[in-house]
């Protein structure tokens, strides 16, 4: 009992010291560009863009509350020119938010897909969700269609696809799963290079392949948030199951979880927050692979605090890859893909060399 208190107050240390990590992470690197604006300052232009919004808001709803004479006290003199304000909530803060929403949602889905898997080396990725992703925006690109909408569409799709095709009766064997994602990725990714090649606009296809964050904007954060933290929330009740199936899909039976109901939940949701991500952000990899992996070793398999802790880790490291992609080049934007890559890629290897120790030990 004690050491079930004790990992619980621990998991908690963590989760606040996380959320404490990505506040400061925000503000920092919301200060980062080619204008020079303080991090302090940026706190403050933020703190009162959330003033005034709120307030514009409560006046729409409750003119009583909105009109009181208390937003005058909670306000800041503003010290700072106009144009500050533009760059700092038009620009910089959109981008920081859209960053953290990916990585979030990246993370957290890769924390299920690993937990519904039993493999440190799943991701969100595992079963083609990138391929179709990839192949709808080649599309998009080529004919004048919505990307984000199509690269949407044709994620879930791909998703549906594989599930299927890996069906055995009512059930869906992992192995088969992963087989089948493999095979159906390899095969999109054909169509998609031929695409690619026939794509007069091809260096706009590759850049979005590589994932960016540089056309952030307000309305591509409402358009990913809704859905992103809606999916969040929905894969956290499962994080019980999941933890009873860690044991065995047999004890978990036993213990009266309908294993094939919560595969096809885990996936769908899994693969609905990807999808969204992906479709603001183009192919960030790596991102549900590190993340998930690093919390499990420092809070353990318990996927009632695992999830949380991957979820605000996933924010702070994609923000923070983000700020690498500006300042490597200045004042180019270089992929975040290739950033996180050059971190996920070694942290692969890795694992495959700690998990083939492990089976020939």
């Amino acid at each position: 009992m004690n050491n079930m208190t004790d990992t619980k107050r621990h998991g908690k240390s963590i989760l606040f010291l996380l959320t404490a990590c990505l506040a400061v992470v925000i503000v920092s690197n919301a200060a980062v560009g080619s204008a020079d604006i303080s991090a302090m300052m940026v706190a403050k232009i933020t703190y009162m863009g959330i003033l005034e919004g709120t307030q514009n808001t409560l006046s729409h709803f409750v003119p009583s509350i909105g009109q009181s004479p208390v937003w005058d006290y909670l306000s800041l003199t503003k010290t700072w020119p106009p144009k500050y304000e533009v760059i700092v909530l038009q620009s910089r803060i959109p981008r920081v938010v859209l960053a953290g929403l990916v990585g979030a949602a990246l993370s957290t889905a890769g924390c299920a897909m690993q937990g519904l898997l039993k493999n440190p080396m799943a991701d969100p990725y595992i079963i083609g969700m990138s391929s179709g992703a990839s192949l709808g925006a080649s599309l998009a690109m080529l004919l004048g269609l919505y990307v984000q909408t199509t690269a949407f569409v044709f994620s879930i799709l791909t998703i549906f696809l594989v599930y299927n095709i890996s069906r055995v009766g009512r059930s869906v064997p992992i192995d088969t799963l992963l087989l089948a994602g493999i095979a159906v990725g390899s095969f999109l990714s054909a169509f998609t290079s031929f695409l690619v090649y026939i794509n007069q606009s091809r260096d706009h296809v590759i850049f979005w392949m590589m994932g960016s964050f540089a056309n952030a904007s307000w309305e591509k954060v409402g358009t990913s948030s809704v859905m992103i933290i809606a999916g969040i929330i929905l894969l956290y009740r499962h994080a019980w199951n999941l933890n009873v199936m860690l044991l065995g899909e047999e004890q978990a039976q036993y213990l009266g979880v309908n294993i094939e109901w919560v595969k096809r939940y885990i996936l769908l949701l899994a693969s609905l927050i990807t999808g969204a991500a992906v479709a603001v952000s183009g192919i960030i990899g790596f991102v549900g692979l590190i993340i998930p992996h690093i919390t499990r070793i420092i809070v353990g398999p318990d996927h009632r605090i695992l999830f949380p802790t991957s979820t605000i880790a996933g924010s702070i490291f994609l923000i923070m890859c983000d700020t690498i992609s500006r300042i490597v080049i200045p004042p180019e934007n270089l992929p975040v893909g290739i950033i996180t890559a050059m971190f996920g890629a070694p942290f692969f290897i890795y694992l495959l060399r700690k998990r083939r120790k492990t089976i020939y030990a």
